[in-house]
Formats: structure tokens, C-alpha cells, sequence
């Protein structure tokens, strides 16, 4: 739990347990697969009503014959993505998926599956490792290209020619649960779902195929046998039924095309963090924000507030101060941020879109409030790979 508290004295969990239950029995579970812009459509954008659909009919047993058919053929061109040296593999620091896109070992994969690891390595289907080298990333869209030695002729697959449409039917390929490459379906339910979080990818596609963590990286795959997309996350509905989301990829993708050119694309952040018990709190509304601070002694004014600040970041630097509650779970101290250049924040999440806005390197402007006092707080946003771990 990384709530800071009050040195020698201890909160008491069970005081903000009955209330952080009722305000987080509301907001859904997402997590991103962790081995732990939108994109441009490529046709007419389909009307709303065709975009999104809240179930699907299950797959018939012609669509389940056509997507086992294609295991033969996709299978060898997914790979597994480990993080450590293809000599010293025994027990990797993570793992996840990825899919082979050229002849010349260009790979695929969720950056947040690679993100912070020192070294890197694929499997391939035959068990072989090798060295992997990152050629470009993208942290806003969570998208990295890896390059790898293969052998002449090992299988790779060509990406979609097109965006899919909702109800087409879903081939994913993955290391879900430290399996090894195992093939999943599902049917598409949306396109361009907005996952609720600024630190998902925006502009995904929403499938009911059955991932998990490891599954992370790998390849959505359509009937033809084309990369449609890469697997990002998973969403637990309030039925505690998994959707699983994945990055849409098509030839004509530009993103795809700055990854080759070894474009390395950092997401703007701060350095600050929700954590412990109040990490389901991103989307605390008003209303919320005001039944917590009745416990908490939050003040009067909703805003974000944070549990913690990462080492050496411009937070750390600005003097930003997290939350810290004494042992009857009441604030000692801690800043409540209300804007982002003028901008109005109610909670974690909209503080974290408002940041997004902008680019590493960018000054911005906070408004907060320490102690009930108003001040204004600048700092410098960096990228998040520039923040020690």
C-alpha cells in the first residue's frame, strides 16, 4: 500500500472501508494486461448505432470452424515477449505477446509490455529465443515495434487493409496466464471505445473474447487472416464479465508508419499516483468527492487528489504533497488540485486527461488548494520512461 501517513501513526483501514465500498461499487474494473491519439479510420465512419452494440450473438459453429482453421496459419507468426536476455531466461521480470508483421522480423506488440525492461526477448513457436530490440513505441497509444533476427521464411502476417466492423468475428492469439500461444474468439463489439482512463489507449476496439494478463500484445486477427489489432486491456463489466480491448491497426496506419521511422513517443506525466485503497477512485465525482471528505476532511471544493509522488519528478520538484491521513483516517495533509491551466478537475481522472493534453516538455499551471488556501503551482511535464521506477 503506498499511502503516505503520518510518521508512527497508523490509519485504520476499517473506518474507510465502508464508504470507499459504496463509492466504488459504481465504477468499473479495468486493468491494463501488464506482463503487469485515435487512429484514423481507414473507410466511412459508421453511424453511432453501428460503432457500438451491448451484446453479440454467440459465434455459430461455421464461424467457430473458420476461426479454428486459421490457428494453423497465424500461430507461427505470434511470439511470446519476455523480459530478460534470450541467454538468462529461466524466470522472466514479465511477459506478454506479439505478432510478426514482416519478413524481416519486424514485431508488434502493447508498449506497456516492454515498457521499463532493460532487456528483451521473443519465442518463437518452435521455443527458439532471441534478442529483441525496440525499434520505436508509442505510450499514448500503447503501441511498440520490436525487431528480431529470424531465419528466412519464418510466417508473419500482413495487417488489415481496413477497419473491421462491429460483429465481425475476432481470432486473438496470446500468453494469457503463462500459457503458451493459445488461440481465443470472440465477436467485435464496438469500435472506438473510450476506456475511461487517460493511461488506456483512446479509440479501441471492444471485443468479447475471453484475455488475460500475458494475453497483452498479441494479434486480433479477422477472417482473412489480417492484424486488425493489438490486444491493450481488459475491462470487468458490473456482471464481472471480461471485455477486452485492442489497439486497431491497418496498412495505411501512420502510427505503425512513425514506429518504423523509430519513433519513440513518450506520454506526458507528472509523477504523481492513486494507490492502495483509493486506486478505484479515478472517477470520484462531486457527489463523492463530497461523502469522502465528510471521513477524510478533504475541504469543501471537489478536486484530485493523490496518494503518491514518484522520486525526482516535476511533482516531487514543485513540492506537490500527497495524501496523508492520521489514525482516525482524517487528512494531516495534502494538495487538492482543482485546474490544469484554467482548466476545472473534479477527480484523478480528469486531472490525468487534462496532462494528457499536452506534450513532454510543456509548462502547465496548477490550481490547488493546500490546507484551504489557494495557490498556483508550475511545473514542467516530462515523458514517463524520463521517471526513476
Amino acid at each position: 500500500m503506498n499511502l503516505k501517513r503520518a510518521p508512527g501513526v497508523l490509519a485504520r483501514p476499517a473506518l474507510l472501508a465502508p464508504l470507499l465500498t459504496a463509492l466504488l461499487a459504481a465504477s468499473p474494473a479495468e486493468a491494463q494486461t501488464t506482463p503487469a491519439p485515435t487512429a484514423t479510420p481507414t473507410t466511412t465512419p459508421a453511424t453511432p448505432q453501428e460503432r457500438r452494440v451491448r451484446s453479440a450473438a454467440p459465434l455459430s459453429a461455421a464461424e467457430q470452424a473458420a476461426l479454428q482453421a486459421l490457428v494453423s496459419r497465424v500461430r507461427p507468426a505470434t511470439v511470446r515477449v519476455e523480459q530478460c536476455r534470450a541467454t538468462q531466461c529461466d524466470d522472466p521480470d514479465g511477459l506478454g505477446s506479439g505478432v510478426l508483421i514482416s519478413a524481416d522480423g519486424l514485431i508488434l506488440t502493447a508498449y506497456h509490455v516492454i515498457r521499463g525492461a532493460p532487456d528483451l526477448s521473443v519465442q518463437l513457436l518452435n521455443k527458439t529465443r532471441y534478442p529483441a530490440q525496440v525499434i520505436g513505441y508509442n505510450d499514448q497509444d500503447d503501441l511498440a515495434l520490436l525487431r528480431v533476427n529470424v531465419p528466412r521464411g519464418t510466417p508473419f502476417l500482413p495487417l488489415a487493409a481496413a477497419r473491421p466492423a462491429v460483429g465481425e468475428t475476432a481470432l486473438a492469439i496470446g500468453n494469457g496466464g503463462g500459457a503458451f500461444l493459445t488461440p481465443k474468439t470472440g465477436r467485435l463489439l464496438g469500435l472506438d471505445s473510450d476506456p475511461g482512463r487517460a493511461d488506456f489507449p483512446p479509440g479501441t476496439l471492444e471485443m468479447n473474447a475471453p484475455l488475460i494478463p500475458g494475453d497483452s500484445g498479441g494479434p486480433v486477427v479477422n477472417v482473412k487472416g489480417e492484424v486488425t489489432g493489438i490486444v491493450s486491456y481488459i475491462r470487468m463489466t458490473p456482471g464481472n464479465q471480461p471485455r477486452s480491448y485492442a489497439v486497431p491497426v491497418t496498412t495505411t496506419d501512420a502510427r505503425v508508419a512513425a514506429l518504423k521511422r523509430g519513433e519513440k513517443r513518450d506520454a506526458p506525466v507528472i509523477g504523481i499516483g492513486l494507490d492502495g485503497v483509493f486506486s478505484g477512485l479515478f472517477y470520484l465525482p462531486s457527489a463523492g468527492f463530497q461523502e469522502l471528505t465528510k471521513l477524510l476532511k478533504l475541504g469543501e471544493t471537489p478536486g484530485a487528489f493523490f496518494t503518491s509522488v514518484s522520486r525526482g519528478s516535476p511533482a516531487a520538484q514543485a513540492g506537490l504533497k500527497p495524501l496523508v491521513l492520521n489514525g482516525d483516517s482524517q487528512r494531516v495533509s495534502g494538495d487538492i488540485v482543482t485546474a490544469v491551466n484554467g482548466k476545472r478537475i473534479v477527480n484523478f481522472a480528469e486531472f490525468q486527461y487534462a496532462v494528457r493534453a499536452y506534450q513532454p516538455g510543456d509548462t502547465v499551471t496548477l490550481s490547488v488548494l493546500r490546507d484551504g488556501k489557494p495557490l498556483e503551482v508550475k511545473l514542467t511535464l516530462v515523458g514517463r520512461s524520463k521517471l526513476s521506477n
